[in-house]
């Protein structure tokens, strides 16, 4: 268990810290506000960073999509640098905060942005950013990952820079308030896979990094098991909190990794457009399955710490699934819109993207993941 650990961003979580953002912006710096399709105009948001930034030289940008494109992005991109922007501020979910990852790097960089999500190119240095967090899934508040797509090749990759570790994050759960029920559902099922993907995978005996895991799995249970108190602001606060801790670095460190769910989910969604977190609920119960007798022990120590099943792994996936359909998302492939070449299509994609074998143990091969989709479709 060797490891450095070290998360720079500060955290201002509650009702009310909108208004800190002006103790990490100096007034001399010519911020970029950008945010998706609106929502913002509609909760308060956006009103409450204008007052913040009252006496403050700032822009807009709008329109950053689900799963963000370098199109669109490249067109922030070119706002920057016209406007001589000093900061970025981003101000949504996680497809906006990852959007903003790739343009302050991009905007800095002489060449093509997407050399860093192809891997040819580490980004070198970065604007600064911070972030108001609308909608709680990710963790892309305070780590250093970001998810981007490109249209022209459906193609969705990722990237990891310690440049692009926001320098604050707001977690004002009054922002939830205006979410549908689709986008809390996404948000607790991808915080779940985001600790499972640190977890489900062979015993290490991390004291820390299990119990934290365990505690967060069980919370995210809790929440489903209460899902029809899901416009209760202590619901709300507790899925904002736990999406956070989820994913910014510390139930990870010195464990093995998984994430083959999310290589696998992440080119259904590139070519079928299926919400992220969705795409995650159709792939890692039949992932499970598969991989089975490699997870064995995790899986029955999830099942008894979080469950409280014991010797019968089955049962456990079966509660992860019973877990994600009730609040209201399917794990079946075939409920969602996909054509007779989705597994082809996927595998060869992970093949090109240099993925042919995936997994914590680098096992989980073509073959794997071909047998994982014909089993999603007739889930």
């Amino acid at each position: 268990m060797n490891f450095t650990y070290h998360n720079p961003t500060a955290i201002n979580f509650g009702e009310g810290q909108i208004k800190s953002i002006t103790n990490y912006i100096a007034k001399d710096q010519k911020v970029l506000v950008v945010y998706g399709g609106g929502s913002i105009k509609k909760n308060g948001v956006y009103d409450q960073v204008s007052t913040a930034l009252e006496g403050y030289t700032w822009f807009e940008f709008s329109g950053v999509e689900p799963n963000p494109t370098v199109e669109t992005m490249n067109n922030a991109v070119e706002m920057v640098r016209e406007k001589g922007i000093d900061f970025v501020l981003a101000v949504g979910g996680g497809s906006v905060i990852d959007g903003c990852k790739y343009l302050v790097g991009a905007a800095l960089y002489e060449g093509d942005g997407w050399d860093f999500l192809d891997g040819s190119k580490e980004i070198e240095k970065a604007l600064p950013l911070g972030v108001i967090l609308t909608l709680p899934a990710t963790g892309s508040e305070s780590n250093s990952a970001a998810v981007v797509s490109r249209k022209s090749t459906d193609e969705k990759r990722f990237f990891y820079s310690p440049f692009v570790y926001p320098k604050f994050a707001v977690l004002d759960p009054t922002t939830m308030s205006t979410l549908d029920d689709r986008q809390l559902a996404n948000g607790l099922v991808d915080a779940f896979v985001h600790t499972c993907e640190q977890y489900i995978t062979y015993p290490t005996n991390a004291i820390v990094q299990d119990g934290f895991a365990q505690t967060l799995l069980r919370g995210l249970v809790e929440l489903a098991n209460t899902w029809d108190d899901r416009r209760n602001p202590i619901w709300q606060r507790n899925l904002m909190w736990i999406a956070n801790q989820a994913l910014n670095g510390l139930i990870g460190v010195g464990v093995p990794q998984d994430w083959a769910t999310h290589f696998i989910g992440h080119e259904l969604t590139a070519f079928y457009g299926i919400d992220h977190a969705r795409s995650l609920a159709v792939v890692q119960p039949q992932l499970l399955r598969v991989m089975g007798e490699d997870k064995k022990d995790k899986l029955s120590q999830l099942g008894e710490n979080v469950f409280d099943i014991k010797n019968d792994n089955e049962a456990v996936i079966k509660a992860i699934e019973n877990l994600y359909q009730k609040v209201g998302i399917s794990t079946s492939l075939n409920d969602y819109n996909i054509d007779d070449k989705v597994v082809s299509n996927v595998t060869e994609a992970l093949e090109a993207h240099g993925m042919s074998s995936i997994g914590e143990n680098g096992n989980i091969t073509l073959k794997h993941t071909s047998e994982i989709l014909t089993m999603a479709m007739s889930n």
